[in-house]
């Protein structure tokens, strides 16, 4: 996968379209990210003794990654990501439209 947490991303698909934000989690198994204050979804919820208040609850529903793309930080645009070895071996990821390393 190539978004990875802390990353700024666009929504590009579903009820937050065009909406940015940072990426909280990554969950790979499920090839979905939760972005930060997007994607708010409902949930009611049941009273578990002292800990937690009956009612409800606003969270974060993961994305799938398709409906994403990376925010590039030099052109400003969303992007699609490609994989880069440099000299000493290392691998960085690159945007596809303005060609600057990401990493």
């Amino acid at each position: 996968m190539k978004i990875r947490k802390g990353d700024t991303v666009v929504i590009i698909a579903g009820k937050d379209k065009g909406k940015t934000g940072k990426v909280h989690r990554v969950l790979l198994k499920e090839d979905r990210v939760v972005v930060k204050g997007l994607n708010i979804i409902k949930r009611h919820s049941r009273t578990r003794g002292k800990t937690r208040q009956a009612g409800i609850i606003e969270l974060e529903a993961p994305l799938h990654v398709s409906n994403v793309m990376l925010l590039c930080s030099k052109c400003g645009k969303p992007a699609r990501v490609g994989l880069h070895s440099l000299d000493d071996r290392q691998r960085v990821r690159v945007c596809r439209s303005c060609g600057e390393v990401i990493d």
